[in-house]
């Protein structure tokens, strides 16, 4: 299997070989990857990469956002779209509205057969593109996230849940008023009902594309889809937004998710374009790129950043 210093190494020698900058040596080594991995599975490729992992937590844009459709639409443009779609994504997640509408456009351009490939992390709304696909492919070192919405910085249940402890205890014990009235100060009524508003669409979003695709024409697609729902956007059960849930755990909530180990080829494809996009961050100022297997791409720029260590 191709590793890290192996795509690392094609990567230094296109750039000696061919006096090629940083940036055209790791776009051509991801360019061919990208197409040699829709040769292979006969499907239309496009890649979805956030470099949040190696940029600076405040580095603008890396999360899913409307900025994102325009990207996606260069993409798809001339593609043979009754290929399909593979969709490899590697995001923290984004905003819930860009994220419906991001859906809505590759369901209408694909007819929903759309598979989704997680080399490493799709995390809160990746997940939730994730949930929107036929099927997951995972590897052992593949992982989802939670759906909870976070407003402000914190899970809306959380929330939700603190704000019903505090009323709870004032009740039960009067004289803790004082301490509990702090907390009630932070959720003015107006949050409070954003907070239960976005958990509510979050949840109907992820079953209604459960429901729509990957459960779709199953006798017992609602209860399937309620329950893989009720699993990613228990943030009582998560503990933390960024908890990771494994191929194993994905499978055990019902997802249908394909393993990437079964097939070698496949996998060593898969891994290879992942380190290509991960070099490309660390290498560049790149910190998004959306890439099909033509080498159409979009790539956003961090200007005025210092290059990644």
């Amino acid at each position: 299997m191709p590793s890290w210093d192996t795509v690392l190494a094609e990567i230094t020698r296109q750039r000696r070989d061919g006096s090629l900058a940083a940036q055209l040596a790791v776009d051509r080594v991801r360019r061919r990857y990208l197409k040699k991995l829709s040769a292979y599975s006969g499907r239309n490729v496009i890649a979805y990469y956030s470099g949040w992992l190696i940029r600076p937590g405040n580095t603008p844009n890396l999360a899913i956002g409307d900025e994102d459709k325009n990207a996606f639409m260069s993409c798809v443009h001339k593609l043979d779209r009754s290929r399909g779609l593979d969709l490899i994504l590697h995001t923290p997640g984004g905003d819930a509205a860009a994220t419906e509408s991001l859906v809505d456009y590759l369901w209408n351009m694909f007819q929903k057969d759309i598979r989704v490939i997680v080399p490493q992390l799709a995390m809160s709304a990746g997940t939730m593109i994730a949930c929107a696909s036929k099927q997951i492919i995972m590897g052992k070192q593949s992982s989802l996230g939670p759906i909870d919405p976070q407003l402000r910085g914190v899970p809306a249940q959380a929330v939700l849940e603190e704000f019903q402890l505090a009323i709870q205890t004032m009740k039960q014990e009067p004289a803790s008023t004082p301490l509990w009235q702090a907390v009630i100060a932070k959720y003015p009524p107006a949050f409070l009902i954003a907070c239960t508003q976005a958990l509510r669409w979050s949840k109907e979003m992820a079953t209604t594309w459960l429901k729509g695709n990957m459960f779709e024409g199953q006798p017992d697609a609602d209860t399937k889809a309620a329950g893989v729902v009720d699993h990613l956007a228990d943030h009582s059960a998560r503990a933390t937004h960024a908890r990771h849930l494994s191929l194993a755990e994905c499978l055990g909530i019902g997802l249908n998710v394909a393993r990437l180990e079964d097939d070698d080829q496949f996998q060593d494809l898969v891994l290879t374009v992942h380190h290509a996009f991960m070099h490309t961050f660390s290498q560049t100022q790149a910190i998004k790129i959306v890439e099909n297997q033509l080498g159409v791409s979009t790539c956003l720029m961090a200007t005025g950043l210092p290059a990644p260590p």
